[in-house]
């Protein structure tokens, strides 16, 4: 089974794609090595997804940032204020 299939999910697990080594092998054994592969599949897709990295500000956010010093506040604050 490829990467691809891997990553795709339990659905894309074909039971006619496995190869045993061992002679005789039961329909009860191959659905329980295929239910064991298909959960394992499931397992590393959700793993790679949660491990992606997280996301950063975007450029409008970045642009945000306080171009001003903050207006002071209080008594006699605008005592200078000319306008």
């Amino acid at each position: 089974m490829s990467g691809a299939h891997a990553a795709s999910g339990a659905s894309a697990l074909d039971p006619s794609q496995l190869r045993f080594l061992t002679k005789g092998v039961t329909p009860e054994e191959v659905a329980a090595v295929t239910a064991v592969l298909a959960s394992a599949a499931a397992e590393a897709a959700a793993a790679a997804r949660d491990a992606r990295p997280q996301q950063g500000t975007d450029g409008w956010e970045r642009t945000q940032r306080s171009l001003r010093r903050p207006l002071d506040r209080g008594s006699g604050a605008w005592r200078s204020f000319s306008g």
